[in-house]
């Protein structure tokens, strides 16, 4: 299971990069879970930056890893550079809708009703 997790292909990545919706959109979508992308809003829940929200600047598939606007930390150069987050620690609170992802919330949201 381990290694299949590591060595997973970029799809289904995406699959496991999944974070919770906020109440609020879970009551609206009628879904829990959905895949992150890039521009959506966040809300940090777990680590040493837990309560601050930000929008999605970059996803790492190849170390499951998320970065938030805001969530920064200086380099010994003095350089800013982003704080890697797992989706699993953050909660989300705004989507970026666009054709396909309305399509896939629809046909999410159906199935469950169903």
């Amino acid at each position: 299971m381990r290694k299949a997790h590591f060595s997973a292909p970029a799809g289904l990545r995406r699959k496991i990069m999944s974070s919770k919706l906020s109440k609020e959109l879970r009551l609206k979508y009628n879904i829990r879970t959905l895949p992150i992308r890039k521009d959506d809003e966040v809300l940090i829940c777990r680590g040493h930056n837990h309560g601050r929200e930000g929008k999605v600047v970059k996803i790492n598939r190849k170390r499951f890893k998320i970065y938030v606007e805001r969530v920064t930390r200086e380099k010994v150069n003095g350089e800013s550079t982003f704080i890697g987050i797992h989706p699993s620690n953050v909660i989300l609170t705004k989507l970026k809708i666009d054709k396909n992802r309305k399509k896939v919330l629809d046909r999410k949201g159906a199935k469950d009703i169903a």
